[in-house]
């Protein structure tokens, strides 16, 4: 029988709510200085990240490892 219970921490954790945890943390000032994409530094809101996130493969990996290193820690 195949084991259902993963280690991965992002299972079950939309980006909208990974998103918002990150803003909620750090704010988007500083969220903007430690992954220096302009959805985070000008005019930042979550429709416009999450846009952007969902269309920039690196972008969104950056971020889901931020989320991993210091919100789930």
């Amino acid at each position: 029988m195949a084991s259902t219970n993963t280690k991965d921490p992002l299972q079950g954790i939309t980006l909208e709510n990974l998103l918002t945890a990150l803003v909620d943390y750090y704010g988007w000032e500083q969220l903007g200085k430690m992954i220096e994409i302009r959805c985070f530094q000008s005019d930042p809101s979550i429709k416009s990240s999450l846009k952007f996130l969902r269309k920039t493969p690196w972008a969104r990996e950056k971020v889901e490892a931020l989320y991993v290193t210091s919100i789930t820690t």
